[in-house]
């Protein structure tokens, strides 16, 4: 399974999607289901921007956590 952060990270920042939206150019509907891990697939260029829009590492973003 892999976890998305990026609930975790906007909440440190104190950031809303809508702010991460306007500023990043990606869609509202993808930055939601990010942050509520609902998201199914994502574009390798709107994980870059949120990479350098946060000033974090992929790592630091999307964590792999092996199935039980």
């Amino acid at each position: 399974m892999i976890r998305c952060h990026l609930g975790r990270l906007m909440g440190e920042r104190k950031l809303k999607i809508s702010d991460v939206a306007r500023d990043t150019g990606i869609n509202r509907g993808t930055l939601t289901r990010l942050y509520q891990e609902t998201v199914e697939r994502i574009e390798v260029d709107a994980i870059d921007r949120l990479c350098r829009y946060l000033g974090v590492t992929v790592a630091d973003l999307l964590e792999y956590q092996p199935e039980e």
